[in-house]
């Protein structure tokens, strides 16, 4: 049956609640479930090596499946790739709380499990951004990545003062129950989703997600001849890269000073982080109320430069003497405005690559995305790990927070900007209005 456009258009209102709501449930039980499990293997065994190889089968498994997963979202219908990557994480869920049950929890169970829910994880994300324009009309995509991020936040916010107050309560098994509950409401949410409901082939008659068979490394290659003549594309995935692995003197650094170097109390050190949630929340909600950014690289553009301004600034204390209560004040303001502009930064450009890139294409580009973003986070934090351990942190800081204004600077130079927004041209290079000629401002004569 044909859909009007009406009716598209209030499915597409459906889609956009319903992926909003799956989202935050999802992201609410992943989170309260990390918390846990953090906890329980540090309580348990009081090894920072046991934590750290649990992180290393989360980050591992996602930068090693993502060519797979962008491959797989471009070959095949991506709704029962959505579908399967959720009924994984269920059935992982429900693995674990069987061994749990019946022999205790171990950590071999509990770093597979990681590992699954890893792979499941990029599998339904990067389908799940590869089928925005078709789950949502091209005038509310910006609405729906700004709802994507609220739901994060949101999780972000709540699930860690969740987790603490459930943790010292209820069993391990509870938390369990709880994230396998989650998952299974979110994959009853996402099976009522028509994931083409505005698929240009679709409404054309055309057949639906053809694509000639191509193994995966041919197909890889093909996603890297499609960016090579699309220089903007590939600008905006080297300013990620860039802005990826540069993030780590942040990441790292914030903890650093804040601890160690100015000894603030850890619920004080809380709250600066819980002020970075509610800056990330609140520029979402309004960034999913307003009109689409005009212009998203120039925008992401000067966001990222201030984000070298904040990264420089955490240094500050460290340069003079401050109150306690102002520093606290000045770290929980630094981490407020940090959420406001990442949010700034990430959805104009998510927004335009939604837009700018071929729909046959997006899994391996969000693929290439997501496997240098998981590649150089770990290494940024690694490299800055040692730095700070062997620089002061004012000079790791100020270095890096000016390393991001350059790149930037370079990377979205004016040329580039005008050529992603040929309309900024247009505006920069209406033409003077012409001088009268002198001849015709002299008083007539007349006979």
């Amino acid at each position: 049956m044909i859909m009007t456009h009406a009716q598209k258009l209030r499915r597409a209102t459906w889609h956009l609640w319903t992926f909003t709501a799956s989202k935050l449930i999802f992201a609410f039980g992943s989170q309260v479930y990390t918390f846990a499990i953090s906890f329980y293997i540090l309580q348990v065994t009081g090894s920072a090596a046991n934590f750290a190889i649990n992180l290393i089968c989360s980050i591992l498994p996602r930068t090693l499946v993502a060519p797979f997963a962008g491959y797989a979202a471009d070959r095949w219908p991506r709704k029962p790739i959505v579908i399967g990557a959720q009924a994984a994480t269920v059935t992982a869920l429900g693995g674990l709380l069987a061994i749990s049950l019946s022999a205790g929890l171990s950590l071999p169970a509990i770093y597979a499990t990681t590992a699954v829910l890893a792979v499941a994880s990029t599998f339904s994300g990067i389908t799940f951004s590869s089928a925005v324009t078709g789950l949502v009309d091209e005038d509310r995509i910006q609405r729906a990545m700004s709802l994507n991020q609220m739901s994060v936040s949101a999780a972000a916010i709540g699930a860690p003062a969740v987790g603490g107050i459930l943790y010292g309560t209820v069993s391990m098994n509870l938390f369990l129950i709880v994230y396998m509950a989650a998952s299974a409401v979110a994959l009853l949410l996402e099976s009522t989703m028509n994931f083409r409901l505005f698929n240009r082939k679709a409404d054309t008659g055309e057949p639906a997600e053809e694509m000639k068979p191509e193994p995966l490394i041919q197909s890889m290659k093909s996603g890297f001849r499609y960016l090579k003549g699309r220089q903007i594309i590939v600008t905006i995935i080297w300013i990620s890269l860039v802005v990826n692995f540069l993030m780590g003197a942040f990441q790292v650094g914030f903890s650093f000073v804040l601890i160690e170097k100015l000894k603030m109390a850890s619920e004080h050190f809380g709250l600066t982080e819980g002020a970075f949630a509610a800056g990330m929340l609140i520029m979402s909600l309004y960034l999913s109320v307003r009109k689409q950014v005009k212009h998203p690289l120039f925008v992401s553009k000067w966001g990222i430069v201030l984000l070298g301004i904040i990264t420089a600034a955490v240094s500050v204390p460290l340069l003079t003497t401050l109150p306690y209560t102002f520093m606290f004040i000045f770290y929980a303001s630094l981490m407020f405005v940090s959420g406001i502009t990442i949010i700034l930064i990430n959805t104009p450009l998510q927004v335009m690559l939604q837009k700018d890139v071929d729909d046959d294409f997006k899994g391996r580009v969000f693929a290439i995305l997501e496997t240098g973003a998981m590649a150089l986070m770990p290494l940024g934090t690694v490299l800055y790990g040692f730095l700070y351990d062997f620089l002061p942190a004012e000079a790791v800081l100020g270095a890096s927070g000016l390393a991001l204004i350059i790149t930037v600077l370079y990377m979205a130079r004016p040329s580039v900007i005008r050529k992603a927004h040929p309309e900024l041209r247009a505006r920069i290079c209406v033409p003077m209005p012409r001088m009268a000629d002198p001849e015709t401002l002299r008083p007539r004569r007349w006979l």
